[in-house]
């Protein structure tokens, strides 16, 4: 039985104590204390994880303020204060043992457009493609490109003066900040602006930090200009933070933004930002470039740059080969064609923007007739071009996931940012990097290279596993050998990720300057309280080093080698935290959207299983082990012990990672869209089977673990059971266990209907018989209990359809699929059922005709869930019904005059985990001579029966109205929107009313056959 984890550490009695004064201030925002919410704000993108004391979540600048003010009395003057926005940043930047201060959960508003001056005002959590999403209606955006933009906030960008693409054309986040509300450590909200002199004299005038603050800049400018001149590198990174050289602006200006962005925290809490933005280029196109080496990209990137290009970013064979793996291929693979006689090795992607085609044109003809492409030169292999915003954004979507693809690598070895964002002058960035692989080469160590070639940034990951201790000191050798080469190349060792635990090295590069760093710090924080060894440290302070702080490797290495192999999925997450995508029309993560928890996200389930199994390993408990136990022992063995604890209800950490599980919708997003591929329903349905090992399970899970066994039974008394569930009583029973809108039964007589069509039952027998032209125009369908007994309609026009096209359909026995026992952690039961089914379907398959499903979901558990299954025991492939017509579209009819346009919602299962499936299903409209539009949406807030269960009925309508229901409102009348899920519609038909029909259904009426 599982043992009880209650080691859990509380937080210090001081930081205790500050929470309870921060409620007694009037802070209206979130306090977290508890273990489980500390350690999802342990980690970042970086190596390293630090627990902190306690994570305040602020609604307003009021807030920052109340925190400024009671962490600046006596009694708190040792507690630090750590910003947080996105975190995402690779270098420990929000991470600390003290308070973390994120504004990303409230502070998240645009405040204030205004279109005709061209700026926007904001709360520092807003996330990028947030607020350009708003911008887009007003043809404008906000420009420094990230590869995070989906979930990078605006105040996390102007910590690390972000930048990324384009940063050549349109600058850093600097360059576009024209005011900057920060609250200040004496608790003054001050917003700075660029000043003319007779501005800053007033302000200097002030006796508070305010004043004392502009008198030492202002100082620090007119006494080091020289010296400043003289010092800073003349790059288009320059130096991110406490940025000197840019004191006063191109017209004389004095603006304290300079020292302010890219300070990571270090100096103040940003609350909000007043942006300059620019207009969005009528006209893009994308000149995709390929090579013999990586080595060919970068050396011709030098000679592309005379075209004068909006940007230039080039990714080395292993991102593109990790690509091809991923959900984001299928969008573009036609730009990267593969050659058998040489496999592309770099690739250089080429963007040109105008307010003209005829602009844009002529300067892809230009590049186009430079680059021949019949005849290989300077290595290059080829080239495509991508024009209009869609295809741009989609090989930039691919660009964008590079981080997270190499993170996919397979093995302990895993690529980990340390030195990944060096920058040299482009011109040495060839040699440079020439040289960087030879040092890691050196070391036989396996990377990826991607980036800015002509910024001179380029992002490197070695791969390396930090759990074996033998491999750790790499992080200090391979650094200090990257900082001689950097140096040696007249670049920086932070081009763009900022600086973090890293800052051991400023005094080395800002040299004579350091000490005046050091007196900023001073002046803004006398305490030492922000962010502290970060950039600079006061006198009497240190600077953080990179190998003096807890990492990730040093925890994990705790658990045992077959553990971290069972679950290397909450292992190998590595916070990049594309979960926490803003997009409500992103299927990843919908709990994360409805809540702005980052419990509730993959990577925060993924953090929180790390530390269970690591409690489990520190008390010699094994979960495999007591997994295979509990699947060879009677339940009622252990049940008084489990009604006791149960009872109990002590503390136990299993406790909040079972909190976490218990809102994760089992979609599936995660499992394909997650660069790591993260799969949250696995290691959800691998804790609950153990944690029920202790704790008893509730009425409902057992009821839905029998679902596919119980529907046949009901199915027999259709009509009792839907005048019992629609009655008072038996609301108030579905009630008493936990569920709401249970779904009714068709009423539909499966047998009497397919008598009716001539169809048979598929047995191994029965298809053997067929003569072999036969068995080539036959297909069985292989059922699911929930559309064949809630929605036998669908499944009969699937049938149809197949017989309308030219085929014969048999359909299987039906036989539960487990996804129901799976999604609720009975993997016992799971794999008996998945064992069983299998080796009906096997048997099926022998006969060699294909098998199809219906609902995605259903179907595609033959994939997925089914891996735990022993090779020899795994089911043969089961079709999407969209992969099949795909596969025979030209037996599908083409009628003339089926025209007009479909609209398509997806099913989240179906758009992440089978790559090519939505572009399937616009195969075979097409085919029937009509057009299918797959439109943008999110998870449909359903999913199986977490829809229908009490607690989560008011999450769910969250999670449809911020995209479904949008779309469904927009489009459901057309009578033309469809969907392919069942619990899709479902959902749909519960709070809209609306029955949308399944594309079968839509592809029957283009074929005249309904």
């Amino acid at each position: 039985m599982l043992v009880r984890l209650a080691n859990s550490r509380a937080p210090a009695p001081r930081h205790a104590e500050l929470a309870a004064e921060l409620r007694a201030r009037g802070f209206e925002g979130d306090l977290a204390h508890a273990y489980g919410e500390r350690i999802v704000a342990a980690t970042d993108n970086s190596i390293y994880q630090l627990l902190p004391e306690l994570v305040v979540f602020p609604r307003s600048v009021e807030d920052l303020v109340r925190v400024a003010r009671v962490t600046a009395e006596p009694r708190f003057a040792n507690i630090v204060l750590a910003p947080r926005g996105g975190g995402t940043g690779t270098n420990g930047q929000s991470l600390t043992e003290g308070v973390v201060v994120d504004v990303s959960r409230h502070m998240n508003g645009i405040l204030e457009i205004n279109p005709e001056e061209r700026w926007v005002r904001v709360q520092a959590g807003v996330v990028k493609d947030q607020l350009n999403a708003a911008l887009a209606e007003h043809g404008l955006f906000f420009p420094p490109e990230l590869s995070t933009s989906n979930r990078a906030t605006i105040g996390g960008m102007i910590s690390t003066d972000a930048s990324g693409q384009g940063s050549c054309l349109y600058g850093k986040t600097r360059d576009h900040v024209l005011e900057l509300t920060t609250v200040l450590l004496d608790g003054t909200a001050w917003t700075s602006r660029a000043l003319e002199d007779d501005e800053l004299q007033q302000i200097q005038q002030r006796s508070d930090l305010v004043g004392t603050v502009h008198r030492l800049i202002d100082t620090v400018q007119r006494e080091q200009a020289d010296a400043i001149a003289a010092h800073f590198p003349k790059l288009n990174r320059c130096l991110t933070g406490y940025d000197l050289a840019h004191i006063r602006d191109d017209r004389g200006r004095f603006n304290l933004n300079a020292i302010l962005c890219g300070s990571e925290g270090t100096l103040g809490l940003i609350a909000e930002a007043k942006l300059n933005v620019v207009p969005i280029p009528k006209y893009s196109a994308l000149v995709n470039v390929r090579y013999g080496s990586f080595d060919a990209a970068l050396r011709d990137a030098q000679d592309l740059m005379r075209f004068g290009a909006a940007s230039i970013e080039t990714v080395d064979s292993k991102v593109l080969g990790l690509a091809q793996d991923d959900v984001v291929w299928d969008s573009v693979r036609q730009y990267f064609p593969q050659d058998d006689r040489q496999r592309a090795m770099g690739a250089n992607l080429v963007e040109f923007v105008g307010d003209s085609n005829e602009k844009v044109e002529a300067a892809i003809g230009r590049i186009a007739e430079a680059l021949g492409s019949a005849v290989p030169s300077r290595g290059r292999l080829g080239f495509t071009v991508a024009r209009g915003a869609s295809e741009v954004n989609a090989i930039w979507a691919m660009r964008k996931k590079s981080v997270g693809l190499l993170g996919n690598m397979h093995g302990d070895k895993r690529p980990i940012p340390f030195v990944e964002d060096t920058a040299v002058p482009p011109e040495n960035l060839a040699d440079y990097i020439a040289e960087f692989r030879a040092l890691l080469d050196a070391h036989g160590l396996v990377y990826g290279m991607f980036g800015h070639v002509d910024a001179g940034v380029l992002h490197v990951r070695p791969a390396i596993d930090m759990k074996d201790p033998a491999q750790e000191p790499l992080i200090r050798e391979i650094t200090e050998q990257v900082v001689q080469l950097t140096e040696k190349y007249g670049g920086l060792l932070w081009g763009e990720h900022g600086k973090g635990v890293r800052s051991e090295f400023s005094p080395r590069f800002f040299g004579p300057l350091y000490p005046t760093l050091q007196s900023i710090k001073a002046a803004f924080d006398p305490r030492n309280q922000l962010n502290p060894g970060k950039i600079a440290a006061p006198a009497d302070g240190v600077l953080l080093t990179i190998d003096g702080l807890t990492t990730r490797g040093q925890i994990d290495r705790v658990i045992p080698a077959p553990t971290r192999a069972a679950y290397d999925g909450a292992l190998h997450c590595n916070g990049n935290g594309a979960c926490f995508t803003w997009d409500p029309d992103e299927a990843m993560c919908p709990s994360y959207k409805a809540t702005r928890d980052r419990r509730h996200s993959p990577k925060g389930r993924a953090s929180l299983t790390r530390e269970w199994l690591r409690q489990l390993a520190t008390l010699g408990i094994d979960p495999i082990a007591e997994a295979a136990a509990l699947r060879q022992r009677s339940g009622w063995r252990h049940f008084p012990a489990r009604l006791r604890n149960s009872w109990a209800r002590e503390p136990d950490f299993s406790h909040a990672v079972k909190e976490a599980m218990d809102g994760c919708l089992a979609c599936k997003s995660c499992s394909g869209q997650c660069p790591i591929k993260v799969d949250v329903p696995a290691l959800r349905a691998k804790f609950l089977e153990i944690y029920h090992g202790r704790y008893l399970r509730p009425l409902r899970d057992h009821m839905v673990g029998s679902l596919e066994t119980m529907l046949p039974l009901l199915g027999r008394m259709g009509w009792l059971y839907n005048a019992a569930i629609a009655s008072p009583p038996g609301r108030a029973a579905l009630r008493a266990i936990g569920m709401v809108h249970t779904p009714r039964l068709s009423g539909i007589s499966m047998r009497r209907e397919l008598t009716a069509r001539g169809i048979a039952m598929a047995t191994p027998q029965a298809l053997a018989a067929l003569p072999v032209e036969q068995r080539a125009r036959s297909v069985v369908l292989v059922q699911d209990a929930f559309t064949s007994w809630h929605e036998s309609h669908v499944v009969l026009a699937v049938l149809d359809l197949m017989q309308a096209i030219g085929f014969r359909p048999f359909i299987a026995p039906l036989r539960p699929n487990g996804k129901p026992l799976h999604v609720q952690g009975f993997l016992g039961a799971f794999i008996r059922t998945a064992s069983s089914n299998a080796a009906m379907l096997r048997d099926l398959a022998a006969t060699g005709i294909e098998l199809v499903g219906v609902d995605a979901s259903m179907t595609l558990t033959y994939r997925s869930e089914y891996d735990m299954l022993a090779e020899a025991d795994r089911p043969p492939p089961v079709l999407l019904l969209q992969e099949w017509l795909a596969r025979h579209r030209d037996a599908i009819p083409r009628m003339v005059g089926a025209g007009g346009e479909y609209l398509l919602l997806p099913h989240c299962s179906e758009r992440s985990l089978a790559l090519t499936s939505l572009r399937d299903w616009q195969t075979a409209f097409a085919a029937a001579g009509t057009s299918l539009r797959v439109l943008p949406s999110g998870c449909c807030g359903m999913a199986g029966t977490y829809g229908h269960e009490t607690e989560h009925r008011a999450s769910s309508e969250q999670i449809y109205g911020m995209s479904w229901g949008r779309q469904v409102k927009r489009w459901a009348q057309s009578g033309r929107l469809l969907a392919t899920g069942y619990s899709c519609r479902s959902q749909v038909k519960i709070i809209d009313g609306q029955m949308l029909a399944h594309p079968a259904q839509a592809l029957l009426a283009c074929l005249g056959k309904r």
